[in-house]
């Protein structure tokens, strides 16, 4: 395979195949929906509690961490529903592995949601 040359063109190009790969991903994935709903709750509330900072660092940061282990997951399945098409049990091993990845890092983003939340939370209830 040639190298490309780099180019303004060509990393614009990049840029309209990563989009084209969200809009898919939003397309054809209900947890995608999921997300954007919960990203969107999150986001409101972040700024209802006027949230410091590094508060929106750590909220960041897990937000996209959900998203790049949904993208990863969308094309490991895309990927192995080419290879094989029919079912095989290492196949399944790798679909139900890769969506335990979006399962850890959906918890570990509650975890960082509880812990920025929290204390704003209990502030607003008197405690």
């Amino acid at each position: 395979m040639q190298k490309k040359e780099f180019t303004i063109r060509n990393r614009i190009k990049s840029f309209r195949y990563a989009f084209v790969g969200l809009w898919t991903l939003l397309k054809t994935q209900h947890s995608a929906w999921c997300h954007v709903g919960l990203t969107a709750a999150v986001i409101v509330v972040g700024l209802y509690l006027d949230l410091s900072q590094p508060e929106w660092c750590w909220l960041v940061l897990a937000i996209a961490a959900v998203w790049t282990a949904e993208a990863f997951n969308t094309s490991i399945e895309f990927l192995s529903d080419v290879v094989s098409p029919d079912y095989h049990p290492l196949i399944k091993n790798a679909k139900d592995v890769a969506a335990a990845g979006v399962l850890i890092t959906v918890i570990g983003s509650i975890a960082i949601g509880i812990l920025t939340f929290g204390p704003h939370v209990l502030r607003l209830l008197g405690h």
